[in-house]
């Protein structure tokens, strides 16, 4: 596997590429223009400038998270194949830099949905959280305080200029149920395959987050007979998954290791994260190591291995430690630690098998 790290650019990270350099088995940056729009076309010299700056520190850009999908593509709306074509126009740009997977998520109107990004934990630490009962309350709300918590932080799914428009947004997907955004993903991909085969670029998309319903917004990714039946829908090698364990295992009845041995081969970009469930529905992220959360890390890494991933894998939402002023769940030390857990246990498992 290829161990890799998440960062938002200069001016849009509190982490430095120095920094990054210093992590041990960190060799690609996951990388975005974060500043353009779903829909508009990421052009060459915006490529070639993170590549610049990426090289001179020895990092590949192989792993692009993400491209978001506009909402005419998710609606079928009036402007779904202009749209479509600026997206395949973006992955053949993509393609001369040297990428080879995009993470993408078919989310309606929100991204990752979360009600506290910086919950207090026992350890002093914080930590992004959910609490079931609000999500009951005014979407209006959950995106005001998402949008002053992020302190003038881009993220992505959440982006000023769309829920500055958020009824609109609401009225847009009022007549989608689960079944017409299946078949509009459906769509989006078939007509994405062609392209992807040409230019040698996965199409890998990340679970819902958390996965299920939320304010009456349909969910599709969300269990493992969702994800058997998106794989099949497309059955090509370059229809691919983002197996976020922190996504999937929101869910108690998700068993994530079983997911990732039973589709191994069609994971392209693997997320590592850890979640404690509570009895009335809420979780809170927490650190990555298996026995502070339930979703079993070990199993998965474990899984991962034996299923020969060599694939791309990054530690995913960390908690805020040492008084880090970082984006939310984005900080620079608790990845770090993370990082040096899956790598020890990767490790300790390549010694186990004589390597």
């Amino acid at each position: 596997m290829k161990m890799s790290f998440r960062w938002y650019g200069t001016g849009n990270d509190s982490i430095t590429l120095s920094q990054i350099r210093q992590i041990p088995g960190v060799s690609e940056i996951v990388w975005a223009l974060h500043e353009k729009q779903p829909g508009e076309v990421w052009e060459k010299d915006e490529i070639q400038a993170v590549k610049d700056e990426l090289d001179k520190y020895g990092f590949g850009m192989s792993v692009v998270e993400s491209v978001n999908v506009h909402d005419d593509i998710k609606t079928a709306g009036k402007n779904r194949d202009l749209y479509i074509e600026n997206y395949k126009q973006t992955l053949r740009n993509l393609k001369d830099f040297g990428v080879k997977v995009v993470c993408y998520n078919f989310m309606p109107v929100f991204d990752w949905t979360r009600t506290d990004l910086f919950h207090p934990l026992p350890d002093g630490s914080t930590a992004l959280y959910y609490e079931k009962s609000k999500i009951k309350q005014d979407p209006e709300e959950m995106a005001a305080y998402i949008l002053k918590e992020t302190k003038g932080y881009t993220m992505p799914g959440w982006e000023p200029e769309r829920l500055a428009n958020l009824k609109e947004l609401f009225a847009l997907y009022k007549n989608v149920d689960k079944e017409t955004l299946w078949a509009n993903l459906k769509y989006f991909l078939e007509e994405l395959m062609p392209v992807c085969h040409e230019c040698d670029i996965k199409m890998a998309i990340h679970p819902d987050d958390p996965p299920w319903d939320i304010f009456g917004l349909p969910r599709l990714l969300t269990d493992e007979a969702a994800v058997d039946r998106f794989l099949d829908m497309v059955d090509d090698p370059y229809n691919c998954l983002t197996l976020c364990s922190g996504s999937l295992g929101s869910n108690p009845d998700n068993n994530v290791a079983d997911i990732v041995r039973k589709h191994c081969d069609r994971i392209a970009f693997a997320h590592i994260r850890n979640v404690k469930h509570f009895d009335n529905g809420d979780f809170s992220e927490t650190s990555h190591r298996d026995c502070d959360g339930d979703v079993g890390i070990l199993d998965i890494i474990k899984a991962y291995h034996d299923g020969g991933f060599d694939g791309y894998i990054r530690p995913d939402h960390g908690r805020h430690i040492w008084d880090e002023k970082c984006r939310p769940g984005y900080g620079l030390y608790d990845r770090a630690l993370g990082i040096m857990y899956i790598l020890g246990v990767w490790d300790m498992l390549d010694k186990l098998d004589g390597k």
